[in-house]
């Protein structure tokens, strides 16, 4: 075991150590019009029912969408889409068309209104189902009412995010479960 000589460390960029899950885009949909965001504030909070937060600033476009229509999908890209994630991160549905700037194909969805992003691996379709935290953080509470995934690969090669725009790809598989209970897993 490595015993580390540690420093004094900016509050606000401990995200690089704690970001759990591959960044996704989340597409919504209200009033005619969709949009694409990239997001990486996100977390399981329950299997059954499957919920997840995620915190999306009231400053993006997509927030105003989410929030009026109650429903997202969750997309979830790997590594060949990684520079058309930074690129949508980085510019504002308020004033393109991002599923056309970025060549990416709406499929419609069968539980939500909102599109999912055909080329992204899976696609998990949201339903918000507690928005009391947004006034005070801006953190939805989703449920995912249906949920798109392939069965191969198993583990898909996707990207995550650890600020001041460097990601790094899920890489080593290590399998546990000889330690877990069966009931676990």
């Amino acid at each position: 075991m490595t015993a580390y000589r540690k420093y004094d460390f900016p509050v606000s960029k401990i995200r690089r150590f704690l970001e759990p899950g591959p960044v996704v885009l989340v597409s919504s949909a209200w009033k005619g019009q969709t949009n694409i965001m990239t997001m990486a504030w996100h977390t399981v909070m329950e299997f059954s029912p499957s919920l997840i937060g995620c915190m999306i600033t009231a400053a993006n476009h997509s927030y105003e969408m989410i929030r009026k229509s109650k429903e997202c999908v969750i997309n979830i890209p790997e590594l060949e889409l990684a520079e058309i994630v930074a690129g949508i991160g980085n510019t504002s549905g308020a004033e393109i068309d991002k599923f056309e700037e970025f060549g990416l194909t709406a499929a419609p969805s069968t539980k939500v209104g909102a599109p999912l992003i055909k080329e992204c691996y899976a696609n998990f379709e949201c339903e918000v189902v507690d928005s009391r935290l947004l006034k005070k953080y801006n953190f939805f509470i989703l449920e995912v009412v249906k949920a798109h995934a392939p069965k191969t690969p198993k583990y898909p090669r996707t990207i995550h995010y650890r600020g001041d725009g460097i990601f790094m790809v899920s890489g080593e598989t290590l399998n546990l479960k000889k330690f877990f209970k069966k009931e676990n897993l």
